[in-house]
């Protein structure tokens, strides 16, 4: 059967939102410290139990109006829009690459790209046990890549992190304050375990770019200060996904370089 035929990509579809939903308990969780397993979802506000029927994906959201049926406190749109991109997310890893390993690598790297920044955007956090365990798993699934190997995992790796630290280390010299922590430094480590130095060098040229149009047009809404914080996470997992879709383009550009 081809990857692109319907019944292969409503199989991808609700995958995806079945994992999205899964990710949205691990958004919420995780930052605290809770179990991601038990106890089963209750509502924040009431601590109502969440029924099963009201927990499917998107579609519970839409019959319950945004609201819980308990107490009526709405319900954040993060559930519905974490699940219905990751719907969207798994169906363009199997238009983009096929029945392959390369799509279950793929769905992965969406995975974790899209918990840190869900987790960075809401808390400005990215737990190492994301980060590290990303990193070693993207390290260990190079042998099924079909297009690189182990070296060009650990060497992406080790570069994310390196251009990381000395950017940490130039912006304290040059203003005597931190600006990233070790949290993105793991994050982009992790980045490169799978894509590589290049896509290393595309995720932080996509990422800064994004982050400092976002900056710019945030300040001049009078949004943010000069001092706030920006959830750079979420600049590195847009840069990421980039860099995961449009890798054939950037392999031509970084193939022609010296």
């Amino acid at each position: 059967m081809a990857a692109d035929s319907p019944l292969i990509l409503v199989y991808a579809a609700l995958i995806g939102l079945i994992v999205g939903s899964y990710l949205n308990v691990l958004v919420y969780r995780l930052p605290s410290g809770k179990s991601t397993i038990w106890p089963r979802s209750r509502c924040p506000y009431c601590d109502g139990a969440i029924k099963a029927r009201d927990n499917i994906p998107v579609l519970s959201f839409l019959w319950l109006k945004g609201r819980c049926r308990h107490c009526g406190a709405p319900i954040s749109w993060r559930y519905p829009l974490i699940e219905g991109f990751m719907a969207l997310a798994f169906v363009a890893c199997m238009l983009r690459f096929g029945l392959t390993a390369e799509t279950l690598i793929a769905v992965i790297f969406v995975s974790l790209m899209v918990l840190l920044a869900a987790i960075d955007l809401q808390h400005f956090l990215l737990p190492d046990s994301v980060t590290l365990t990303g990193l070693l798993a993207g390290l260990a699934l190079r042998a099924w890549h079909p297009y690189s190997s182990f070296m060009d995992s650990l060497v992406g790796a080790a570069i994310g992190a390196g251009l990381l630290i000395l950017l940490i280390n130039f912006w304290f010299w040059l203003r005597n304050e931190e600006g990233m922590g070790l949290g993105d430094v793991n994050m982009l480590a992790l980045i490169g375990a799978f894509l590589g130095w290049q896509g290393v060098l595309t995720t932080l040229f996509v990422a800064a770019l994004t982050g400092a149009v976002t900056g710019v047009a945030l300040l001049m809404t009078g949004r943010v200060g000069l001092r706030s914080r920006l959830p750079f996470g979420v600049f590195l997992a847009l840069g990421g996904l980039v860099s995961l879709f449009f890798r054939d383009f950037l392999s031509l550009y970084f193939n022609g370089l010296p």
